[in-house]
C-alpha cells in the first residue's frame, strides 16, 4: 500500500491531531499552471509529536470544491481514481490524478463527506503530497521544505556574552560578539562571526541543507590532530527575511561541540541533530 494510501487510512479513521483554518492565501504551482488560490486552506497536523525530532509541523490542505471550480477554469484535470476503505468497508477517501500537460501525479487524496468522529474536521478537503508540486507559496512568497507551523517563532538577539567553542578538548573559537537565535522546540543557537574561528581546522563541505524558517545552508567540517569532524558549522548566504540578521556568521551545533557562554560550560542538547540516525549522518534541515 502507497504512503498516501496509508496516511489517509490512518487521518479517515482516527482523525487528525488537530486542524486550524488560515486566512493565508495559499497558492500551488504545478507544471506551469496555479492548479489553485484559496484563501480557504487549512492546517492539518496529521502526526503526533515525533519521538525522534520531538517535534512536528502541519501540511496545508485546500477545499475540494475550489479545486474541482480550478480545474474547470483552468487547463488541467482533476480526476478520481480509486477509492479508499476502512476495514469495515466505509469509505474513507478517493484517490486522484491532476494532470498538467505532459505531466501527472496521483499523490491527491479526497476525503469522504461521510467521515465521523475526529476525521469529520478533514470532510471537504484535500490533501496534496507537498514534494509533488512544482512549487507552494504563502501570499506571494515561496514555502520551501515543508509548511511553516504556524505556532512557532524565531527570536534573533543581538550579545555580548562571550562565547567558546571546543572540539576535542582544543579550543577553536572565541567572540564577544554574537547573534542569539532562539527557535521554537529547538535549542538556542550561536552565531559567530567567522573570524573568530582558527581557519587553520576549517574545511568547506559540500553539504547543502534547506530550512523553512532560515534558508539553505552551507557548512564547514573541522580537523583537528588529523581527524575531520564533519560539518559542526552551518551559515546562511542568502537567509530568509526573517532570519537575515545571521546572514554571513557561522553557527556550531551545540550537540557535538563544547561551548562555554560567559565562562560556564554548556551542557550538549539532545536532539535528533546529535547522532546519526540508522548508522547515518544526521539530517540538518531545520538548523
Amino acid at each position: 500500500m502507497s504512503d498516501i494510501k496509508k496516511i489517509a487510512l490512518k487521518l479517515g479513521t482516527d482523525g487528525p491531531v488537530k486542524t486550524l483554518p488560515t486566512p493565508r492565501k495559499i497558492q500551488i504551482l504545478f507544471n506551469g499552471v496555479y492548479i489553485i488560490r484559496t484563501i480557504n486552506a487549512s492546517y492539518v497536523w496529521e502526526h503526533p509529536l515525533s519521538p525522534w525530532t520531538k517535534r512536528f509541523y502541519p501540511q496545508l490542505y485546500v477545499p475540494e470544491s475550489e479545486l474541482e471550480e480550478s480545474s474547470k477554469a483552468q487547463d488541467f484535470s482533476f480526476k478520481a481514481g480509486s477509492e479508499i476503505k476502512s476495514d469495515n468497508g466505509n469509505a474513507i477517501a478517493t484517490q486522484y490524478t491532476i494532470k498538467v500537460g505532459d505531466k501527472s501525479t496521483d499523490q491527491i487524496i479526497v476525503f469522504s463527506s461521510n467521515l465521523s468522529g475526529k476525521a469529520e474536521e478533514l470532510q471537504g478537503l484535500v490533501k496534496i503530497n507537498f514534494d509533488s508540486m512544482t512549487q507552494w507559496f504563502e501570499e506571494d512568497t515561496p514555502i520551501h521544505v515543508h509548511p511553516k507551523d504556524p505556532f512557532k517563532r524565531i527570536d534573533i538577539l543581538a550579545s555580548t556574552r562571550t562565547i567558546k567553542v571546543s572540539v576535542s578538548g582544543k579550543q577553536i573559537a572565541y567572540t564577544e560578539t554574537a547573534i542569539h537565535l532562539y527557535e521554537t522546540g529547538l535549542p538556542a543557537r550561536f552565531y559567530i562571526p567567522l573570524t573568530s574561528i582558527d581557519p587553520t581546522v576549517l574545511r568547506p563541505s559540500t553539504t547543502r541543507t534547506k530550512c523553512p524558517y532560515k534558508g539553505e545552508a552551507e557548512y564547514y567540517s573541522v580537523e583537528i590532530d588529523g581527524k575531520l569532524h564533519e560539518d559542526l558549522f552551518w551559515y546562511y548566504t542568502r537567509p530568509t527575511v526573517e532570519s537575515s540578521k545571521v546572514e554571513g556568521l557561522v553557527c556550531p551545533y551545540n550537540e557535538r561541540v563544547d561551548i562555554e557562554l560567559d565562562g560556564v560550560k554548556l551542557e550538549r542538547p539532545k536532539t535528533h541533530f546529535g547522532k546519526p540516525k540508522d548508522g547515518k549522518k544526521p539530517e540538518a534541515g531545520a538548523v
